[in-house]
């Protein structure tokens, strides 16, 4: 490992910039979705524009996790650090700015590759500051921070766009990552000798395979899900998969060891975050337009009501570090997806005029499940292959979460405009103006958190009963989305928790064959290494 001289000078600065740039991420993120809504009302985008906005900053987000590692460990964890940086603030301050939808979009996806490169050379920076007790120590401020930023992002949002416009939610973390870039001085320098070529192969097809797939799933709706242009994507993303498959069978050192998928308990641990993603994401990107269209409430307004899905997250990893002392960590990863699944199909509760208290225990269901993963997902998959694939199995299994949640939101999304549709269909024929005999205009104007606009389009003795109908087509669309959210998450619970008895099952019948000594032996292995996994 080839470092600077001041390997160890001024570790807890260091640490204070890392975690100051780690919060800035999950902020932009909500943040980009409690903008929607103010985005639509000054740009008047399409609906897949306008999910565009958190789906692009995801996707590359995404696609660049395992490359921005590759990246950091040739050309310098701090260079790449201090890029990231340059780059998040320029892309904010450009965002802040924008003067269209299209400029958004492309801002927030030059963001989201920066954000990549921040968070990958950021953990390494910090594994490179500190070692023994104080690293996992140093770990666990920076994952409290990501886990602070998600919790409180969209009250800070919503904070920041009700007193000053959505604009501000871009410009406050520009500001902050440009105090992080002039900041970069105090941290060291340090890079992998053996890390002599990048897998662009793999960047290019994996990223295109992404960006084609969820092109089709946002497009879909709009042109029709057997318009040529949508089959066309979705060929080419099975192609570039194929061909991704292909590269890295072909590389010396792939980013994405595909090897590890023969491992039931990784699998299962995957197929387990991406559910938690998909139970989890949509709600905190697609809430804030509901809630905004049907209930008229303020983005601040909006923010303190997703407040009680989110500062569970921050509390429950703490509790769960020590429920482990008695609980096996299978079963916490099992309950923190039927917890989800509970609390997404209780969600279906909401409805016009819904008080703030009534949604509560759905809330609170969703977030304590994530918490519970917070505290068990991350060690599980490392500790479900052995120690010297732990980085990759780490490196792949954050890609899997993120390009989870890009494609949760562009699915959902999907869902939730395509069955809002088809409960307006032959409802909107009675109203004059633009969106008379026009369910889908209406469909993607709601899902914009855009309701009184509509409205304003027809007489004032109908706008009474215009607002209600598309209240209740809208409240239908969502109820929808969750059940079908809440079937998957189920489904996954299930899977996670066969596939952990198997395990389990598997070594006492093992042990119970073996002499006394060596069956003592395997227990203990099993007990050190699959324990993260499954156990």
């Amino acid at each position: 490992m080839n470092e600077t001289p001041a390997r160890k000078r001024n570790p807890v600065i260091g640490l204070i910039i890392v975690v100051v740039a780690s919060f800035l991420l999950p902020i932009t993120l909500t943040g980009s979705s409690i903008a929607m809504p103010g985005v639509a009302g000054d740009f008047h985008n399409s609906l897949p524009a306008g999910q565009w906005i958190v789906n692009a900053y995801d996707l590359t987000f995404a696609s660049f996790m395992l490359a921005s590692g590759s990246f950091s460990d040739r050309f310098g964890r701090r260079r790449i650090f201090l890029l990231g940086s340059i780059g998040f603030a320029l892309a904010s301050y450009v965002s802040a700015l924008a003067s269209g939808i299209v400029m958004l979009d492309v801002t927030r996806a030059v963001a989201g590759l920066a954000a990549a490169m921040v968070l990958t050379s950021g953990s390494a920076l910090l594994a490179q500051l500190f070692d023994g007790p104080a690293r996992t120590k140093a770990f666990g401020l920076f994952g409290t921070a990501v886990g602070v930023g998600l919790a409180f992002g969209p009250f800070v949002a919503g904070a920041l766009s009700t007193a000053l416009g959505w604009r501000a939610i871009f410009l406050v973390p520009a500001i902050v990552s440009t105090v992080v870039v002039f900041l970069t001085g105090f941290l060291p320098e340090s890079s992998d000798p053996e890390a002599t070529t990048v897998d662009w192969g793999g960047v290019i097809t994996f990223s295109g395979a992404l960006a084609t797939l969820i092109y089709a799933l946002l497009e879909g709706p709009e042109l029709g899900w057997s318009s040529p242009l949508i089959i066309a994507s979705y060929v080419a993303c099975v192609a570039l998969l194929a061909a991704f498959v292909v590269v890295e069978q072909r590389q010396e050192r792939p980013m994405f060891d595909l090897s590890l998928f023969r491992r039931p308990q990784f699998v299962s641990l995957c197929v387990a975050v991406v559910a938690i993603v998909l139970g989890t994401t949509p709600l905190l990107v697609y809430l804030p337009s509901y809630l905004t269209a049907v209930n008229g409430q303020s983005t601040m307004h909006v923010g303190m009501d997703l407040m009680m899905l989110t500062v569970p997250t921050v509390i429950f990893p703490m509790i769960t570090g020590y429920l482990l002392r008695w609980i096996p960590v299978r079963h916490m990863v099992t309950a923190s997806t039927g917890f989800i699944a509970v609390g997404v199909a209780g969600l279906t509760v909401l409805h016009p005029g819904i008080s703030n208290w009534a949604a509560l225990g759905p809330y609170s269901l969703v977030g304590i499940g994530v918490g519970v993963s917070f505290g068990v997902m991350d060690g599980a998959a490392v500790s479900s292959v052995t120690p010297e694939r732990a980085g990759m199995a780490a490196g792949m299994f954050n890609t899997m979460r993120l390009a989870g949640e890009a494609i949760s939101i562009a699915v959902v999304g999907s869902l939730l405009v395509t069955f809002t549709r088809s409960r307006l269909d032959g409802r909107l024929d009675g109203f004059p103006g633009p969106y008379g005999h026009q369910p889908q205009a209406l469909a993607d104007a709601l899902n914009q958190g855009q309701l009184s606009g509509p409205a304003g389009t027809v007489p004032e003795a109908s706008r009474a009963a215009f607002k209600a109908v598309a209240a209740n087509g809208y409240t239908g669309g969502l109820h929808a989305a969750l059940w079908a959210m809440a079937a998957f998450v189920a489904a996954a619970t299930v899977l996670v928790a066969v596939v952990g008895a198997r395990r389990t099952a598997r070594v006492e019948t093992t042990v119970a064959v073996l002499p006394e000594d060596v069956a003592e032996d395997v227990t203990q292995a099993d007990e050190r290494i699959p324990a993260g996994a499954l156990r």
